[in-house]
């Protein structure tokens, strides 16, 4: 169900708006193409009327991402297994999309679909990934300060002072910002704390503490972090305006946070949790 202060569109307009944003970009839009945004987004009246839109039946969900175990060897899956894919629901479940994973043997999959079926509409813009290429890189970061002791926090403040002076940067935040987390899309790592504070994750099943799988982000790097974790060399600005910094897979995870996905490391097909920080 959708309401009707943000009009669920399909698939199809939102490609065709990011297009004509993407060709326009550095010059006025032309008569066609206004009318083109016009048709996908209607002009609004005010006061908005509270309008509710329900889709029957099943709803495809859409792809997020496929991990192959050669490409991202950290990815531990269950036995027999090489292959991840993430898809979401392009509605809220609420305040970010639900996902499902599915763990495969890439011998297996055989019957491939050339037009894999796609949902009638997508609340946000921001929950229709744009397909992309992953180039991996791995890299090695740290916990987030509020997981580290007292004690430890004192110490990488001191230890931060004169590094954080060279880059012209606050010592409070030089440790988050530069070495702890790492921005963007990732596999394993540490949960960033941005916008709660940490928490257990027990596993539902076992009770076993659950670990980091993956992280979808909106932006692939900080806004405060310098260019300690800027892609290199840089892309550019991202498919679409109207998001700050490189975002080139569209995704937009509330006004621009994390959603982390945590799974059980002793057994990965045990329910999983999502965490929006």
């Amino acid at each position: 169900m959708v309401d009707g202060i943000n009009p669920a569109l399909s698939p199809a307009d939102l490609r065709l708006e990011r297009r004509i944003f993407a060709a326009s970009h550095g010059r006025d839009l032309t008569p066609e193409e206004r009318e083109t945004l016009e048709r996908i987004r209607p002009p609004r009246t005010y006061p908005v009327r509270l309008a509710i839109q329900a889709y029957d039946g099943p709803i495809a969900m859409l792809p997020v991402a496929q991990l192959y175990v050669r490409d991202v060897p950290d990815l531990s899956p269950p036995e027999g297994k090489d292959l991840l894919q993430v898809l979401w629901c392009p509605f809220d479940h609420p305040i970010m999309p639900r996902t499902l994973l599915f763990w495969r043997s890439a011998a297996a999959v055989t019957d491939i679909l050339d037009s894999p079926p796609e949902p009638p509409a997508v609340q946000f813009d921001g929950y229709l990934p744009e397909p992309c290429v992953l180039e991996p890189e791995q890299i090695t970061e740290y916990p987030d300060h509020l997981e580290l002791s007292e004690e430890l926090r004192e110490q990488l403040k001191q230890w931060s002072v004169p590094q954080a002076a060279e880059e012209g940067m606050d010592p409070d935040t030089y440790y988050d910002c530069v070495l702890s987390n790492a921005p963007g899309w990732k596999v394993g790592g540490w949960p960033a704390w941005n916008s709660t504070d940490p928490s257990p994750q027990p596993c539902s099943k076992c009770g076993t503490g659950m670990e980091v799988l993956m992280t979808v982000a909106t932006f692939e790097e900080g806004d405060d972090a310098g260019n300690s974790w800027s892609p290199y060399p840089h892309p550019g600005a991202g498919p679409y305006p109207g998001h700050r910094g490189y975002n080139a897979t569209g995704v937009q995870i509330g006004s621009g946070y994390l959603q982390h996905l945590f799974v059980c490391p002793a057994e990965p097909e045990h329910p999983h949790i999502e965490l929006m920080t």
